[in-house]
């Protein structure tokens, strides 16, 4: 069974940093693409990141500001976010498609003051 717990989220001030954290288990992070959407009140939920075996991407939105990372020994991957912006302000899941399914936490909030 595959489950994904995210955490990390909260509230910080415009320009400020916050990590972001996606501990699995029943999968093997560093074997698949784990993906970070994010879904902001009254707008579509929204690719930010992925990480595979082999590489990482990012939504332009994210390039240059955050992060995505995985620690192979903790199952968990990461979303470091810095130099934030209030228009960052969503609620951020993890997700992994596996066996043509995909798995989603439960999501962590972030909100960003100006």
């Amino acid at each position: 069974q595959v489950q994904l717990v995210e955490s990390g989220g909260g509230l910080v001030q415009a320009g400020g940093s916050l990590r972001l954290s996606c501990q699995a288990s029943g999968i093997i992070v560093s074997l698949n693409a784990i993906n970070w959407y994010r879904q902001a009140p009254g707008k579509q939920r929204e690719l930010v990141a992925t990480i595979t075996p082999g590489r990482t991407s990012y939504a332009d939105s994210a390039k240059g500001r955050f992060t995505i990372s995985r620690d192979n020994g903790k199952n968990t991957v990461y979303l470091q976010m810095n130099s934030l912006k209030p228009e960052d302000t969503a609620v951020y899941y993890c997700k992994i498609t596996k066996w043509n399914t995909d798995y989603w936490g439960q999501g962590t909030q972030v909100t960003v003051s100006s």
